[in-house]
């Protein structure tokens, strides 16, 4: 099977050296062309994991790692694309990748904070009518952080990765390619289903508000470590409770993945198995600088993935006041409406659909549905 993996952070190189390492025909995208040169005079990427530490070739020949700048090349190469990049991404690789789907391509989002929806509607707003299956689950498949230009370490693989996919028509397509890459999928509901698996709108933005004095005076700080204090624990619980509620007045089923599991080393296993959270903090690789103003768990997961949460909330009439007040917070710690910015029903141009016509855009996508494309945000 041919794989593109697009990107080229901590997730992105993770994905790369598994892939090839499975034996599937890789290749590599980045936007960065002086990044990829530097790859190329390196001339392999090297992994450290549980297994070890090994490297993979870069090259063109068999059990290599290819890599390319031009994204129509790495699009038009792949039957299965990995995209393991932030959510703010995602409006700009949209547009950029609408135009150069073709069918029965299957495109991971991991995780996507309902990105499924951009990069279908990007598609439909090409004028592109390819049969394609956009999935996202609820987490990146890695704990992994790179070290230089050209080594990355990854600390836990995951082990169960709820998914979902737009349309989920395309189901058993989607979960016949996306198996091969990825055994440990797990078929859920629909799109909006794995959107509200999103593990990083639940864990980041409690442990970065409720340690921002620590971060703005400490040169480093590992917010998953010493920052992961039982009053903020009964925050992020908290917090979690108003995801699954939402999950449970849509209709959605067990498992949901509680947050709670992540942490312990008994009872349901999680994403990440047993014992995850400690393999992370035991790593040392968490312990960085965070900007409040700029990182990605702000500008990621809490001004996208938060503000998704507290909208489909409002959609509901589903009351998510921990969700809001967090989003608030951060608002005023950046100086920035974060809502008014987020990936929100109003944005997306979807608050306005019933229940109804919202099974209806998430079963069939936006040019199978029954209504019109004005309707769906397009």
């Amino acid at each position: 099977m041919k794989i593109s993996v697009i990107g080229g952070g901590h997730g992105c190189y993770a994905a790369a050296i598994e892939m090839v390492e499975k034996g599937f025909d890789v290749t590599l995208w980045r936007r960065d062309k002086s990044a990829l040169d530097a790859l190329r005079q390196s001339g392999y990427l090297g992994v450290k994991d549980i297994q070890g530490e090994r490297r993979i070739a870069v090259g063109q020949g068999e059990d290599q790692l290819s890599l390319t700048s031009d994204l129509a090349e790495a699009v038009e190469h792949a039957t299965l694309l990995i995209v393991p990049l932030p959510a703010t991404t995602h409006e700009s690789l949209a547009e950029q990748l609408g135009p150069l789907f073709h069918d029965d391509q299957v495109v991971f989002l991991s995780p996507g904070t309902f990105g499924c929806y951009l990069f279908h509607r990007g598609m439909c707003q090409a004028g592109n009518q390819s049969r394609v299956a956009f999935c996202e689950t609820g987490t990146l498949p890695y704990l992994a952080r790179k070290h230089g230009s050209d080594n990355v370490v990854i600390s836990v693989y995951a082990t169960r990765l709820p998914t979902g996919v737009l349309p989920n028509e395309l189901s058993n397509h989607a979960f016949s390619v996306l198996r091969k890459a990825y055994p440990s999928v797990e078929p859920i509901e629909d799109s909006l289903s794995g959107a509200l698996m999103n593990a990083g709108p639940i864990i980041h933005p409690p442990l970065i508000m409720m340690n921002a004095g620590p971060l703005e005076y400490f040169d480093v700080w590992d917010i998953h470590n010493e920052g992961t204090q039982p009053s903020i624990r009964r925050v992020t619980t908290a917090l979690d409770k108003e995801r699954i509620a939402l999950r449970k007045v849509l209709g959605y089923g067990p498992a949901h993945f509680p947050l709670s599991n992540h942490y312990t080393t008994e009872g349901e296993e999680w994403m990440y198995g047993r014992g995850a959270h400690s393999k992370l903090t035991d790593s040392g690789d968490w312990r960085e600088k965070i900007a409040l103003d700029s990182h990605r768990y702000m500008l990621e997961d809490t001004r996208l993935g938060l503000s998704l949460i507290v909208s489909v909330g409002r959609w509901l009439g589903q009351p998510t006041p921990v969700a809001e007040g967090l989003l608030n917070i951060a608002s005023a710690i950046t100086g920035r409406d974060l809502y008014a910015e987020g990936r929100t029903f109003e944005r997306l141009g979807l608050d306005g659909l019933s229940r109804e016509s919202m099974s209806d855009l998430l079963a069939h996508g936006i040019q199978g549905g029954a209504r019109s494309g004005d309707e769906h945000g397009t």
